[in-house]
C-alpha cells in the first residue's frame, strides 16, 4: 500500500486508518462479542449510579479494561473512554458537594451536581447504543488516564 503525499503513518495504539478516517484508527471488523462488551462498559456506569449514587460509576469501566484492554480494541477504547469520562465527572461531582458544604456556593453547587448527573446519564445512554451498532464513543470532558 503506498502513500499520498501529506500523509503519514500515526503513532496511534490502535494502528493507521485509512484515507479519510480522522482519527487515523485502522477500520477492524468488530465482532458481536466485542459489541457487547463495549456495550457493558458503557453500561456499567449507569448500573453503578443506581446501585451506588453516582460513587462508584467508574469501576464497571475499570474492570472492563482490566479484562479487555489486550484483547479488543474496540472494547479498550469504550472502557477506556467511560472511565475516563466517569472519573471527570466523579471530580465535578465532589466540587459540587464542597460547594453545597460551604453554604455559600449552594446554587453552584446544584448546578454542579444537575449537569454531572444528566451529563453521565446521557452520554452513557449514547455510548451504549453506540457500541451496540459498531461505533465508537468519543465523551466531552474526559482526564484522559486510561488510553
Amino acid at each position: 500500500m503506498t502513500q499520498q503525499p501529506g500523509f503519514q503513518q500515526s503513532s496511534n495504539p490502535y494502528g493507521a486508518g485509512p484515507l479519510g478516517n480522522p482519527y487515523g484508527q485502522q477500520m477492524v471488523p468488530v465482532t458481536s462479542e466485542d459489541r457487547t462488551a463495549a456495550a457493558l462498559a458503557h453500561a456499567s456506569s449507569l448500573i453503578a449510579m443506581v446501585i451506588s449514587a453516582g460513587w462508584l460509576s467508574f469501576v464497571g469501566p475499570l474492570v472492563a479494561w482490566l479484562i479487555y484492554k489486550d484483547r479488543s480494541p474496540f472494547v479498550r477504547q469504550a472502557a477506556a473512554g467511560s472511565f475516563n469520562f466517569n472519573l471527570s465527572m466523579w471530580l465535578i461531582n465532589i466540587v459540587g458537594w464542597i460547594c453545597i458544604i460551604t453554604i455559600i456556593g449552594i446554587p453552584l453547587g446544584l448546578i454542579l451536581l444537575a449537569v454531572s448527573f444528566l451529563g453521565q446519564i446521557i452520554a452513557h445512554v449514547i455510548g451504549t447504543l453506540r457500541a451496540t451498532k459498531g461505533e465508537s464513543m468519543n465523551y466531552p470532558l474526559q482526564i484522559k488516564v486510561l488510553r
